[in-house]
């Protein structure tokens, strides 16, 4: 292509109100001899340029524009901003390796002058900035930052989709933990085998230990050191230093060392678990495409996602996922929507039809016309809702990093206690000494021993596994994962309130037309009035009466009489009569068609009428002589029954709030199996239900999809909107279930109670560890590897724990 070498750029064409002067605009500046390509969507005010040297262009295009048209200007196109006073900005905290220090970060970054808002989410290791300007912000965290933590960067958030090649560049760096962990392994096991095997002397033997201990430690000891100078004195780094050099100094030279390589080696499974788990999120749920096929004419170029512009034509091939939102405008194929909305049956589309981004194509070529660009498409929005869900934080890891900056200082003064105190208060019978060794000859008392519980030794077990990381780390990522596990089944989540919330509700409540129902109009059946015709004559004569109607209920009629193939004829005359119905005139007479209104208008004897219970009905009448009525009704989902079985499994109370008729309501709750019916509800009536409902058996989820719920949805212990619903609705609920299955309700609920039950597991499993080790300890029976275990340890197992709701069924 022309401009395949130049660079690309969009500007955004402010106080353009003419498509017209667009065109005239786009045409002028293609004539340039700077510019390769420039195009111009009026629709979104948008001009794309290729050209080299757009800063030196841009004076001279604006030139252009002013020529052609007044009080138009032309800027760089900038991300889309949310919405607020402040301006909010995410960026990447490069080399934050630590949950337990991400969370006081955060809490100092917060008291900071000009941050309105700031928000560090561990588990993608991004910040959520909101300020009047939040990149002149920077230079002043990155400062507080510093103080606080070394080797921190901060990087604005790269929205393109990072490549296999770059993302495993960092395997082959010099920086490799690997490394050093191998090397002081092997002197560690030379020092082991000599000990063991030969009769070395001390000295040797603490120099080539303190060789091994430098090369594994060596890191941690200056961390530590740098930590100590910013005023960090209780972190990892600082109480494994004291820990293992104190261990040097009573001479448990194998020991300092082991606890060390133990460390590190549990620090790197730590670390790559965390990782591991972070990617297979961020994997399922960014589904973002990197470049797009354009077409241009008869050839078809590669571009970056980011530049394809709304109208743009784009070239979808089997098994290539959809790029962007658009419509079909050339061929059909099978679509598996699985993605985004957990739905494993693939489903047909075809030309006209319009798909979302992030489906699969699974056979035939497609041309498809952009609709939305990609910050505005399906793909991005699942994203930025699950980033935006793990930064909102839920009350149980609030208290945890609450928690967190009290266990650490408690652990330390209660091991200060322990190795300085206990021995001079304990009785001697439970033989507690300062120091125990075997080979010792002396006087034996309270400093000295040779058998029991030295003080010294258990305090240093203690500062191993004084810090919290596991505690901090553990909850979020679980938070985290069940989002992430929610995604994969097309359930967001849009924060961890919404999942802890989840897990206590009671009762659900729902809407009748659109999430119980499918919101169509469809007709259950003709009853004709005694044996003047058949159904299917009064089927026929009602869609030839109907036949031009655009009411929802006359389609449902003529669809029906469609699909069973009966003839209908078009009427030589048709009279709409509002509110009322329709009449017209058929070969065989005069047909009414409508309500009891429009039969008692005309005089209709009704006396062979039967009212059902259900539906609505159309009454029929010829030549003035009643002849049978149709009753037509919403659809049940095909999985409502199902569904509210499965709630009501899990021992929620099920209840229907609608506006339709009594009669209607009680079919559908008849049919599907719900609790409670509250019907002929007004909007502002739905939400005095919800409160009553909410007395009677405690936290409600209301599950709705109308523009009339979104009050109901926000007054809720939990909003849930289905994904097909009003943009208002959508925006009011904390869960929208993308696949707008009923199916999806009794699984959103599994994933947060088991989310819940997860993060309180690692919670506890980590602090029993803790203390039962505590305990071994003061009892003389845990010495400092079994300590590491139940630092580095435990985190990896929480971690491991955490993943698994990704793989729930």
């Amino acid at each position: 292509m022309p401009d395949e070498d130049l660079e690309k750029k969009v500007y955004i064409l402010e106080g353009i109100d003419c498509a017209n002067c667009a065109a005239k605009i786009e045409a002028k500046i293609r004539q340039m001899p700077e510019v390769g390509f420039a195009s111009v969507a009026f629709a979104t005010k948008q001009l794309r340029v290729s050209a080299n040297n757009q800063a030196e262009l841009l004076p001279k295009m604006q030139a252009v524009v002013d020529s052609i048209e007044d009080g138009v200007t032309i800027v760089p196109r900038q991300r889309k901003k949310l919405s607020g006073i402040s301006n909010t900005k995410v960026y990447i905290l490069e080399g934050l390796d630590c949950a337990n220090c991400a969370a006081k970060i955060e809490a100092k970054l917060r008291t900071l002058n000009g941050v309105d808002d700031l928000t560090i989410t561990y588990a993608t290791k991004q910040m959520k900035l909101s300020a009047k300007n939040p990149d002149q912000m920077i230079p002043m965290i990155k400062e507080t930052i510093d103080a606080m933590e070394d080797g921190i960067t901060i990087v604005p958030k790269d929205n393109k989709v990072i490549k296999s090649e770059e993302a495993g560049e960092k395997k082959f760096s010099f920086n490799n933990p690997l490394v050093s962990i191998g090397v002081g392994a092997g002197i560690f096991i030379i020092g082991e085998i000599l000990e063991h095997v030969g009769n070395v002397p001390t000295i040797p033997m603490f120099a080539l230990f303190l060789i091994a201990y430098l090369v594994l430690g060596g890191k941690v000891l200056i961390t530590a050191g740098k930590n100590i100078m910013k005023g960090q004195v209780f972190d990892e780094n600082f109480l494994m230093c004291i820990a293992t050099i104190g261990a040097f100094c009573i001479q448990e030279f194998p020991e300092a060392v082991g606890v060390m390589l133990f460390y590190r080696i549990g620090e790197y499974f730590e670390e790559k678990a965390t990782e591991q788990s972070r990617t297979q999120i961020m994997e399922a749920v960014d589904l973002r495409p990197e470049v797009v096929n354009l077409v241009i004419g008869n050839d078809v170029r590669i571009i970056d996602a980011e530049e394809a512009n709304v109208g743009d034509i784009l070239l979808v091939r089997p098994g290539d996922r959809i790029p962007l939102d658009g419509v079909i405008i050339d061929g059909e194929s099978r679509i598996d929507t699985s993605p985004v909305t957990g739905e494993p049956v693939p489903v047909m589309a075809k030309t006209g039809d319009n798909i979302v981004s992030g489906c699969v194509n699974t056979s035939g070529q497609l041309k498809i016309r952009v609709e939305k660009i990609l910050e505005e498409s399906m793909v991005t929005r699942i994203l930025d809702s699950v980033e935006n869900a793990a930064a909102s934080k839920p009350n149980i890891d609030k208290f945890i990093t609450r928690f967190a900056r009290v266990y650490t200082p408690f652990v330390v003064l209660f091991a200060l206690f322990v190795a300085v105190v206990l021995p001079f208060i304990l009785p001697d019978s439970l033989n507690w000494h300062f120091f125990v060794d075997s080979a010792y000859t002396g006087t034996v008392n309270t400093i000295h021993g040779t058998s029991g519980t030295a003080s010294i030794y258990t305090a240093l077990t203690f500062l191993v596994i004084s810090c919290p990381c596991a505690l901090v780390l553990s909850v979020p990522l679980a938070f985290f994962s069940g989002i992430g596990a929610g995604s994969k089944k097309g359930i967001l989540f849009k924060g961890g309130i919404a999942i802890e919330s989840l897990k206590n509700v009671k009762a659900i409540v729902m809407d009748k037309t659109g999430t119980i129902t499918k919101g169509n109009f469809v007709v259950q059946k003709a009853n004709p009035a005694g044996n003047a015709m058949t159904a299917n004559d009064l089927l026929a004569i009602s869609a030839s009466c109907e036949l031009s109607s655009t009411h929802p209920i006359g389609n449902s009629i003529v669809e029906a009489a469609e699909e069973k193939g009966l003839s209908i004829e078009r009427p030589s005359k048709v009279e709409e009569i509002a509110g009322h119905g329709i009449r017209a005139e058929l070969s065989r007479g005069v047909v009414l068609c409508g309500n009891r209104k429009l039969m008692d208008a005309q005089n209709v004897d009704l006396s062979a009428y039967q009212k059902e219970n259900f539906g609505t009905e159309v009454l029929v009448a010829v030549n003035g002589k009643f002849v049978g009525n149709i009753v037509i009704s919403d659809t049940v989902k095909d999985d409502a029954k199902d569904a509210i079985a499965a709630v009501k499994k899990q021992g929620i109370i099920t209840a229907m709030l609608t506006g339709d008729a009594q009669e209607s309501a009680d079919a559908v709750a008849k049919e599907t199996g719900i609790d409670e019916v509250h019907a002929k509800l007004l909007p502002q009536d739905k939400l005095s239900e919800l409160k009553k409902i909410r007395e009677n058996h405690g936290a409600v989820m209301f599950v709705g999809d109308g523009i009339n719920d979104a009050p109901v949805l926000a007054g809720a212990d939990v909003g849930a909107a289905m994904g097909s619903g009003a943009d208002a609705a959508i925006e009011a609920a904390d869960v929208v279930f993308m696949n707008s299955e009923m199916k999806a309700i009794p699984e959103a609920v599994g994933i947060a109670k088991m989310t819940n039950s997860i993060s309180w597991q690692n919670v506890v499993f980590a602090l029993a560890i803790k203390i039962i080790v505590m305990i071994m300890g003061l009892f003389g029976f845990a010495n400092m590897w079994i300590a590491v275990f139940a630092d580095t340890g435990v985190s990896v197992l929480c971690l491991l724990n955490s993943i698994r709701i990704l793989h729930r069924k």
